[in-house]
């Protein structure tokens, strides 16, 4: 890293040329895809209102039915769809949170540090794992600052045997009542980066997939016998990224794929326990987290170009790499700033008695591509948002 007042390396001169070059073609990429999502509303509308009569008229003939039904069907159709929008917020039940405990992982910051405080306020009683508890990490003094018997801030990295070993020794002590367990598990830790393909290293794939995966298998291995006993929940941070692909984000995908992948199996199998298994699915909250930092994009770029063999930066070019990490610079300062949507969440999922399977806590813009990229066939997903 430079110092301050010295002469920008060449790596930085040429990210100031990119983004003079490709400012204008990133507006135009992004106006074409708002165009594209116009026309296809618009296109939706048309069906709706258009075929959708004639299709029904035609169904109740064929059927049998007189043609003046099909209205009727109609109104059918948009009352469930009203009502299938609205579910969210017909009151499900609430449990009493007086007695109940839950462990947290990844506390030192973001969400995990802003939901263990939540929890707290409300009354649950909290172990907050953080993994720099013994290196007097900011987010973990903060929450010993409390100084409550409802809140217990514990060492945990998720991807330590031993950590996680005596995280569930320390957890089986301080519970009031061991026999009726504990009755919530947030597998929140974890991390993010980014670099195509071509860049990334296998390294960085295991180290993602360790604390993303396997530290939410390893977590929740160990902790479940206690789960069983209370018929609690366990709750899984997954991500919007976990159900659709994205360009420069495999490493992350690919963790976040497998925790939906483990929530689904692990789900099914505890139906017979009587224990619930929820998907937390976030949207783009990098603004709200700070899981990404402009300084943190840099260095990851740095790195990535100087590893990379001299085939790939031949191949690729400099200014197609100073590009991508001029992208993801301008990436980490949009989305939403505020974690209410996540909070509420996972509140509901640990405190409903019946909890949604899945909570996408997103944005109007990345509701709508999550359900065109999951439900749209591939080719037409991919002209609007990638080509």
């Amino acid at each position: 890293m430079q110092s301050p007042g010295s002469s920008p390396s060449v790596y930085q001169r040429w990210q100031l040329q990119v983004y003079g070059k490709r400012g204008d073609m990133a507006g135009v990429l992004a106006s074409r895809s708002t165009v594209l999502l116009v026309l296809l509303s618009f296109g939706l509308t048309l069906a709706l209102g258009f075929a959708l009569p004639e299709i029904l008229k035609l169904l109740f003939r064929v059927l049998g039915f007189p043609n003046d039904n099909a209205s009727h069907a109609i109104v059918l159709l948009y009352f469930v769809f009203v009502l299938f929008v609205a579910m969210p917020s017909i009151p499900r039940g609430t449990l009493p949170v007086e007695g109940k405990a839950v462990l947290i992982t990844g506390c030192d910051k973001g969400f995990g540090f802003a939901l263990a405080k939540h929890l707290h306020k409300l009354g649950f009683k909290v172990f907050a794992g953080c993994l720099l508890k013994d290196r007097n990490g900011e987010g973990a003094q903060e929450l010993e600052t409390l100084q409550c018997e409802r809140l217990k801030v514990i060492q945990l990295n998720v991807c330590s045997d031993e950590e996680v070993s005596r995280a569930v020794e320390f957890v089986k002590k301080n519970l009031e009542d061991t026999e009726k367990g504990l009755w919530g598990l947030v597998n929140n830790a974890g991390i993010a980066t980014f670099g195509e393909v071509e860049f990334t290293s296998l390294d960085t794939y295991m180290e993602t997939a360790d604390v993303n995966l396997w530290g939410t298998v390893r977590v929740t291995k160990a902790f479940l016998p206690l789960i069983r006993r209370s018929k609690g929940r366990v709750v899984c941070m997954a991500s919007m990224l976990g159900r659709m692909g994205s360009p420069s984000r495999s490493s992350y995908c690919i963790s976040k794929y497998g925790v939906e992948a483990f929530s689904d199996c692990l789900r099914q199998e505890m139906y017979k326990w009587g224990v619930k298994v929820i998907t937390i699915e976030p949207g783009n909250f990098i603004a709200a987290t700070g899981i990404f930092t402009k300084d943190g994009v840099e260095r990851r770029g740095e790195e990535m170009w100087e590893q990379a063999s001299e085939t790939i930066r031949v191949d690729y070019g400099r200014v197609h790499f100073s590009h991508q990490v001029a992208k993801m610079k301008a990436f980490i300062s949009t989305g939403v700033r505020d974690m209410t949507a996540v909070l509420n969440a996972i509140t509901d999922a640990l405190c409903s008695k019946y909890p949604y399977t899945r909570y996408n806590p997103t944005d109007t813009y990345y509701w709508i591509k999550l359900q065109l990229m999951s439900h749209l066939p591939a080719s037409i997903a991919d002209w609007i948002y990638i080509h």
